[in-house]
């Protein structure tokens, strides 16, 4: 399978460093070999090192330095937020700062139905185990 995510002009790309770590932004410039201009709609534009960013699948149709409004209007044409919401990526980070939000109470709860769930496996298993043994 040949390699799909180019730095180009509307590629979604998520921070995975500094103060923006885990938003979502779109490439709008690209200043030379090592940075580009990134917008998103809730933060102010700015150049980011491409060793903060991991690209992503998602490729927005913009022309080169667009004015928020374009952006956004664009953003919410292409349905960036769902896609990223449905994407295997997408859910495993949602999944996990669900996870660190827990309290000791909740991890507690989801320990003692984890055991819960173990016994009743471990009982339909040795009925299956007792009916192929006779």
């Amino acid at each position: 399978m040949p390699f799909k995510r180019y730095v180009e002009i509307g590629r979604v790309a998520l921070v995975n460093y500094g103060k923006d770590y885990g938003r979502l932004v779109v490439i709008v410039d690209v200043i030379d070999q090592n940075r580009a201009l990134v917008d998103a709609p809730d933060m102010v534009r700015c150049q980011m090192n491409f060793q903060r960013l991991s690209l992503t699948d998602i490729k927005i149709d913009i022309k080169r330095v667009p004015k928020k409004k374009t952006l956004i209007e664009a953003m919410n044409a292409a349905d960036v937020k769902n896609k990223w919401e449905n994407s295997s990526w997408g859910r495993k980070l949602i999944v996990q700062k669900r996870r660190a939000s827990l309290n000791d109470f909740d991890r507690f709860k989801i320990m003692l139905a984890k055991i819960k769930k173990g016994g009743l496996i471990r009982q339909e298993l040795a009925k299956l185990k007792k009916q192929t043994a006779s």
